[in-house]
């Protein structure tokens, strides 16, 4: 099998020839760990054998298309700074402080968009699907390319909370919906059909083996918003963009959020999302074998092993890859680290975890 037909054969519930051997990258800091520890600055798919990075090129459509918010690179400055962290102001306005020593998330000091109509008119320009830059020369001749590699392919294929909360903070654009629901639909209506209408263009020329929807919409006790939220903002657009994508080839849609989604499971399968990622283990013990049991075939997953036990040592790592094992021959299900990789999981400790994942799922080189 090549890996796109893997992929589909473990997606549709049928035998794939073996498991992909994935991760889900790491930390900066385990990167310049790593990287005096024999990486050396190579690509760590290569560097361990592993299979192709599925999340290369993904956020940035492969250099076919920019879908990012178009900035104004002349905003960008450092405002303050010192040895532990530095503000800056970046290209759509936003000022942010970042820890230097850490890849902790930024703290919005102030962001890009304020929670009124006005603010919103004005940076919606930013967001034109229209505009001649999101598209560089060559490009149907770059997505043939990236189309013809051999390896599993995705593109990130919207983001109806995940964006709209950097651009405005968490707060503000929760406190929106209550303020101002109108407006707060119509950010998210804009979202989809600007993600679609770009997608439109791309897709004769590349078709992706899967498209990813990136929303990070929940935390360590539950959903950033609730399911009757979903059911009157989100849930029409998500549809739309499911049927879209699929409409065009598009086999299979992929939902990221971090945290305890459980509650919002029901409402992304009944909007035609196929696969949940990445199933974090947490503080709340998410298991993929549960979430199966509770909700079917028709919750397709990745990630699902705890990169805390890494660093446990190889019988740990065996122990739980050996319990997920039924789920893997169910189909469905894709094992890898549950998040990136942190610090404290050295460069050997990583090469155990993938020679146990070997052994267990009849992986041979």
């Amino acid at each position: 099998m090549n890996p796109g037909e893997r992929f589909d054969a473990i997606m549709s519930y049928r035998k794939p020839d073996r498991m992909p051997v994935w991760f889900f990258g790491y930390w900066a800091e385990t990167l310049e760990l790593w990287n005096t520890s024999g990486l050396n600055g190579r690509q760590a798919d290569e560097y361990f054998g592993m299979d192709t990075d599925w999340e290369n090129g993904m956020w940035n459509w492969h250099g076919i298309c920019r879908i990012e918010a178009h900035g104004d690179q002349s905003l960008c400055r450092i405002i303050e700074e010192t040895d532990s962290y530095v503000i800056e102001q970046d290209s759509l306005g936003g000022i942010a402080r970042r820890l230097k020593d850490s890849e902790s998330i930024k703290e919005c000091i102030k962001p890009p968009v304020e929670p009124n109509r006005e603010s919103w008119n004005s940076f919606r320009k930013l967001l034109d699907a229209d505009d001649p830059w999101r598209f560089p020369d060559g490009w149907q001749e770059r997505a043939r390319k990236v189309q013809a590699e051999p390896r599993v392919k995705t593109m990130m294929g919207g983001s109806l909370f995940g964006y709209p909360r950097n651009w405005f903070g968490l707060e503000a654009w929760s406190l929106l919906a209550y303020d101002d629901p109108a407006l707060y639909e119509e950010i998210i209506a804009w979202q989809a059909e600007y993600f679609m209408k770009m997608a439109e263009r791309v897709l004769p020329f590349f078709k992706p083996d899967f498209v990813y929807l990136f929303e990070d919409c929940c935390g360590s006790n539950g959903p950033l918003y609730s399911p009757a939220a979903h059911r009157q903002f989100y849930h029409k657009y998500y549809v739309r963009m499911v049927e879209f994508y699929k409409s065009r080839g598009v086999k299979y849609v992929l939902l990221d959020s971090d945290g305890k989604v459980d509650p919002l499971i029901p409402c992304w399968l009944d909007a035609g999302v196929d696969i949940i990622f990445p199933i974090e283990i947490g503080t709340w013990n998410a298991d993929p074998m549960e979430l199966r049991r509770r909700f079917g075939r028709s919750l397709r997953m990745m990630g699902g092993f705890d990169k805390h036990l890494i660093r446990q040592g190889r019988e740990t790592v065996r122990r739980e890859l050996t319990r997920l094992l039924p789920l893997v021959e169910e189909g469905g299900f894709i094992p890898m680290p549950d998040h990136r990789i942190p610090p404290d999981v050295s460069i050997a400790q990583f090469r155990d975890y993938l020679e146990v994942f070997q052994s267990v799922y009849g992986y041979v080189q």
